[in-house]
């Protein structure tokens, strides 16, 4: 019998002579009235509550920019505690704040101090490089968010095999920058197509901004499905690592084809 579960048997109103309880109408008006449970109430991740946490790591983010465009020799340390860091969350299985915040920090240094460098170059580039940033994130968010472009897994294969391309293609380049191979700022994406005046880096940094809308996309799916799947709330940190990470490859993608396209 049912009844012959603990948890039933040890509760009053599961027995055979309970009651069943009342409610007044004055405490079910206080209970409609009340407001909706959020995510700390029910330890759940919601999109709400991962865009705060995403707002965080933007705020420490812009922090950390504003001491490597003041203090820039902090550039490269900075870069490898981004790099170790972005490894270690990868890799872990369960998300830590800390280390995403930390992430955000590191990262935030070191996109400060390059792009001062690139202002110094390129007098307006990075407010240029920054609104164009937003500009494809709003768009690609709103998009998103209508149902008109959705993750596939055809897509997916796609996009995959596409950032293997541009991986290889780049370590070519950075090699060849390196012996001497090719001239200008930019190595190969410095070559200009026949005479188009139109350069391979400006080409190859349009499809690279693709990927980065279409990763963008997959971010906001993997963020939909873990509210779906009622994911634990500490999970919401998972959505916010994997937008910045998306976010701050896109910025520093634009930020050199705007460079390529001044040069």
């Amino acid at each position: 019998m049912a009844l012959n579960n603990p948890a039933f048997s040890t509760n009053p109103a599961f027995s055979p002579n309970g009651q069943a309880a009342t409610v007044s109408a004055e405490k079910l008006e206080q209970m409609y009235q009340s407001p909706s449970a959020t995510a700390v109430d029910t330890d759940r991740m919601t999109v709400e509550d991962t865009i705060t946490k995403t707002a965080i790591c933007f705020v420490l983010l812009l922090a950390g920019a504003g001491v490597g465009w003041f203090v820039p020799v902090l550039a490269i340390p900075a870069a490898i505690v981004g790099f170790v860091l972005a490894l270690v969350n990868i890799f872990k299985r369960k998300p830590s704040p800390g280390l995403i915040l930390g992430y955000s920090a590191a990262q935030g240094i070191f996109l400060g101090a390059i792009s001062m460098f690139f202002e110094s170059q390129w007098s307006g580039i990075v407010i240029q490089a920054v609104i164009a940033t937003f500009a494809v994130v709003g768009v690609t968010l709103a998009l998103f968010a209508s149902g008109k472009i959705r993750a596939s897994a055809k897509a997916t294969k796609i996009f995959l095999i596409a950032m293997f391309g541009y991986l290889a293609y780049s370590l070519v380049n950075l090699v060849l920058m390196w012996t001497g191979v090719t001239g200008g700022s930019f190595g190969l994406n410095s070559v200009e197509l026949g005479n188009t005046g139109i350069k391979l880096g400006l080409i190859i940094g349009l499809l690279v901004v693709l990927l980065g809308a279409y990763s963008l996309v997959l971010d906001f799916d993997a963020i939909k499905q873990g509210v779906a799947n009622r994911a634990p709330r500490i999970y919401g940190w998972s959505g916010a690592f994997g937008i910045m990470v998306t976010v701050i490859w896109l910025y520093l993608e634009i930020l050199r084809m705007l460079a390529i396209s001044r040069d």
